[in-house]
This record gives structure tokens, sequence and C-alpha cells, in this order.
């Protein structure tokens, strides 16, 4: 199979004098998106040779921690239907979406 089109997602990172973020912000011309603003992301990257996920998980200082609950929670949900989407194993998906209600619960989450 050829590659017939690149696709380019950036990340700019706009770090403190203790390189902490201050700004994020992305770019993804293919999806519409265009230096838009974010206080936090989560990347995983599989490493197919090792065996090993590579992950990138930050978040700039003034991200309030509701927030920062919430896009765990919208994070896992999100895992659960990708897993499933991938995996096609709807038990496990299930049980996964189990454990987000659980964590939503226990946040205080849902209203």
């Amino acid at each position: 199979m050829a590659v017939l089109h690149n696709s380019e997602v950036k990340f700019n990172i706009g770090l403190d004098e203790n390189k902490v973020p201050e700004e994020i912000s992305w770019t993804a011309e293919d999806g519409g998106i265009d230096d838009a603003a974010s206080k936090a992301v989560m990347i995983s990257v599989w490493d197919h040779q090792k065996k090993d996920t590579l992950r990138m998980d930050l978040w700039t200082k003034d991200m309030p921690v509701d927030e920062m609950k919430q896009f765990y929670h919208q994070t896992l949900v999100s895992m659960a239907d990708t897993f499933e989407r991938a995996t096609d194993d709807q038990k496990m998906s299930a049980t996964m979406r189990d454990f987000c209600d659980y964590f939503a619960e226990k946040l205080e989450l849902k209203k």
C-alpha cells in the first residue's frame, strides 16, 4: 500500500523558566484546526519493536482541577470506545465503561 498523503499534527508548548507549560496550542490542517488553544494534552505512541507505550502528558499551570478530572473521565470513556472499535471485545469495553461510570460518580462529575 502506497502512502498517498501525509498529515501533520503540531503542538506548540510555551514553557516558563522552569520548563513548566504555560500555554499549549495545536494545529491539524487536515482537521481544520489552526493554532487552537488547549490546557492539556495526552499522547500515546506504540513502539512495536519494544512492545511498549511511549507517553507524553502535559497540562498548563492554570488548568483547573475540576477540568482535569473531567478531561481524564472523557479520555477514559474515549479509550473504552476505541478499544471496542479496535478489538470488537464488547464485554471488556462494557467493563471499562462501568469503571468510567464509577470514576465519574466518585468524582461527582455527573449532575
